[in-house]
């Protein structure tokens, strides 16, 4: 690649190549280029010569269709825009396919957009599709659920097996689509008949291709695995039986990794202990356990069931820190300043003791409604719980001073009844106990990876690059018609203290949700990467994820650099060089894995959204507008269920789209709705298989208009006190006509929630 990289080079043939190098095993050369030729890392032209993608004006990625039919291919280099590629130029490639670009001359209304045609599909991503099956005399068509991939599956007569009409089923593809030729499949499994219980969840498994059952080989190594702590366990551990400790979880968790201690210490220091469950210790590497983990990637976190990333017994059980027995951690003691400073710290093996298992509510109701019955109850720890909030506020402030962006957006959970009905949208209020459990575990993920970077050690790290330069742009576009502004150095690389900065003149303020909104989606997503990037919305140097091994695999990877490392000096230079070279695939893989989790936890959750909708049609609801697109209005309610106002249906006047102000304005009128603007709406219609629901404006029931400030007016108050929270979502550029696909696009975040479970 170095070589193809340099100006000289010209395309040359195989044993050219070979020859160039000074390579002699020119079979095995050769094969290592047709394996990078079908990852699309070189391209072989027509006259059988290599040469590199991009220097052929080619572009290697992925394709993101949309439901109207064109897509776009999100490029593998970095800082190479999309390309768009309309529906007669895809060429039977579908959605989410990797695929090879040419460029093509783009049609004048699209002439600033770089626009190309699929030549190529490296990889194909849809081998299976989760659909409804209408049977036609002689054959069938199954309708996908997912409208990205656009065509109906034809299914001949003897490949229907036993599927009826109507029924819910999981086809896989035997010919991929063609120019003019629909995509043909054979049924291999039917979930139900639609509109069934459980059906609904059931197809989106299927549809994301999540793994519920473990393999029998998985699930004998599991059963070897013993179930308590056992002497033998022992040597090489710190015993930290003697310290109290709690875990903090919501009501429903039962997979457990982390638990925390506190001591005051001399000269106002805090002595914090962050407890990690030492999966790595049981699960280890190239075991069928840890093959399977790393497929898995994450557990997966659905409205009405949990798909985890290790069995059960391991899950909920011995890797569980489970209170009042015995267990193996990875800890991290830190001595902590008054100014959020850590000095001293260590990282070890331990052996622990879980005091209790606490709950989010439970301590919330001692430190902030001082309810006497927990208060008598957990009398031994009551201190610790109040030094613990007085640690968090300091590291909050920290984080603040340096420049972390603090966006405060709430989350819901789908209450269901046995059958899997939606009952009630309860919204989730992050308190106090929930921020005690985030900021020490930021900490700890940031000491961790500060050590293991100074140690030089192949490591993955969780990173949040810098918003896009036209991202930027965009957004500055949109906050100069509010008079705001979010500055950047000479070489367009901008501070988070400069996204904070502006978050904290809007406070207050009538806008700054509307501002809140807008600068989330000018946000990247975070991911995992080998190498050290640092974390923008965190405003850290070093950060990686240390503090869920039970549940992502990129936790329980490093735990065993770190168990490898810590207190033995340096790695042999035989297995540094197999972990700097398994590092990027691991990378890769948590990060893809993470993505489809995301996807389908989102996806199940807003399904039953709608579904609950349903049986509300006709009802009144305030809200507030939280999408602005040229074919209407998106409105989020207050139990966070969002709709379209279609812009059809809003008949008072003659409504234009602003697409720089994200506003729609009356011509006559006047009247303006922007994100953020409070709306009362009337529930239309509910189609739970789009996802979507519609609503009415039946009132103007703005509270003030945004205007753009003067000259010399003053900025809103700051906030005296704000509680500690997450950062960062982002929407897509591209255009969008579906409300599912908006939703989506919505929900795109630089630390990703993961429901049920807290954010870490």
């Amino acid at each position: 690649m170095e070589l193809m990289r340099n100006k000289a080079y010209k395309p040359l043939g195989g044993e050219e190549l070979a020859k160039t190098m000074g390579v002699k095993d020119v079979d095995a050369f050769k094969l290592l280029l047709d394996k990078m030729e079908k990852r699309g890392e070189v391209i072989l032209t027509r006259k059988e010569k290599y040469g590199l993608p991009e220097k052929m004006g080619l572009v290697v990625g992925r394709l993101q269709r949309h439901g109207n039919g064109f897509g776009f291919v999100i490029s593998d280099a970095p800082d190479t825009p999309d390309t768009y590629v309309s529906a007669e130029n895809l060429n039977g490639a579908m959605h989410n396919d990797r695929v090879v670009v040419r460029p093509v001359a783009p049609i004048p209304r699209r002439a600033a957009k770089p626009e190309g045609e699929v030549i190529r599909v490296l990889e194909r991503a849809n081998r299976t599709v989760v659909g409804t099956f209408e049977r036609i005399k002689g054959y069938g068509f199954v309708t996908p659920d997912d409208p990205r991939i656009g065509q109906d599956i034809f299914i001949p007569e003897a490949d229907k097996g036993k599927a009826k009409n109507n029924d819910k089923v999981v086809v896989e593809i035997t010919r991929w689509p063609e120019k003019r030729r629909n995509p043909e499949g054979q049924i291999i499994e039917v979930l139900g008949k639609y509109g069934a219980p459980g059906v609904d969840v059931l197809s989106i498994v299927r549809k994301y291709e999540l793994p519920e059952a473990f393999p029998p080989g998985v699930l004998k190594e599991a059963e070897k695995i013993p179930a308590e702590v056992r002497p033998e366990d022992l040597p090489g551990r710190r015993d930290l039986r003697h310290l109290r400790m709690v875990t903090i979880d919501g009501e429903d968790a039962k997979d457990l990794d982390d638990a925390v201690s506190i001591e005051a210490m001399p000269g106002g220091l805090f002595r914090l202990g962050v407890h990690i469950a030492d999966v790595a210790y049981y699960v280890k590497e190239g075991s069928k356990l840890d093959q399977e983990a790393f497929k898995r990637g994450t557990s997966v976190y659905l409205v009405d069931r949990v798909i985890p990333m290790l069995p059960p017994k391991l899950s909920n059980g011995i890797c569980s820190l489970n209170a009042k027995v015995d267990r193996l951690a990875m800890s991290v003691l830190m001595d902590v300043d008054s100014r959020g400073q850590v000095g001293h710290y260590e990282i070890f093996p331990s052996v622990i003791h879980i005091s209790q298992r606490m709950t989010y509510d439970a301590v919330r109701k001692i430190l902030v409604d001082q309810d006497q019955n927990l208060l008598d109850r957990y009398r031994d720890l009551v201190e610790d719980f109040r030094l613990m909030e007085s640690l968090c506020r300091i590291l909050y402030r920290k984080r603040l001073d340096r420049g972390a962006i603090d966006f405060e957006f709430p989350e819901s959970k789908v209450k269901l009844d046995p059958e899997g009905k939606p009952l009630e949208i309860e919204k989730r209020i992050r308190t106090i106990s929930e921020h005690i459990i985030e900021e020490f575990m930021v900490l700890a993920n940031e000491t961790v990876a500060a050590h293991m970077r100074k140690q030089e050690m192949p490591f993955v790290y969780r990173v949040h690059q810098q918003p896009d330069q036209e991202d930027l742009e965009q957004l500055n576009e949109f906050l100069h018609t509010l008079g705001y502004h979010v500055k950047a150095d000479g070489h367009g690389r901008v501070h988070p203290k400069s996204y904070q900065a502006v978050l904290d003149k809007v406070a207050g303020r009538p806008e700054a949700k509307t501002v809140g909104i807008v600068m989330l989606r000018s946000m990247k997503h975070a991911s995992y990467h080998d190498q050290c990037l640092g974390h923008f919305g965190l405003a850290a140097t070093d950060y990686c994820h240390f503090t869920s091994p039970i549940r992502r695999y990129p936790d329980l990877v490093i735990h065993r650099v770190i168990r490898e490392t810590v207190g033995k000096g340096s790695l042999a230079a035989k297995r540094r060089a197999k972990l700097a070279e398994m590092m990027p695939q691991y990378a890769e893989q948590s990060s893809l894995r993470e993505k489809v989790a995301e996807e389908a936890e989102r996806e199940s959750v807003d399904m039953k959204k709608v579904e609950y909708m349903q049986a509300h049609l006709g009802e009144v609801y305030p809200g507030h507008v939280s999408g602005v697109m040229p074919f209407g209005l998106f409105v989020e309610l207050d139990n966070t269920v969002e709709g379209l106002v279609h812009v059809s249906t809003m008949t008072d006047d003659y409504y234009q789209y602003h697409e720089k102000q994200l506003a729609m304005s009356g011509r006559h009128t006047g009247k303006t709705y922007r994100l953020g603007t409070p709306v009362t709406v009337q529930v239309a219609r509910v189609d739970v298989d789009k996802r979507q629901v519609d609503f009415e404006l039946i009132e103007d029931a703005r509270q003030e208009e945004i205007v753009p400030k003067t000259k010399g007016k003053k900025n809103g108050p700051r906030k005296e006190e704000k509680d500690p929270s997450a950062v960062g979502k982002k929407a897509p550029k591209k255009a969008k006509a579906t409300q599912t696909e908006a939703k989506k696009a919505k929900t795109n975040s630089a630390e990703p929630k993961r429901a049920p479970r807290r954010k870490k």
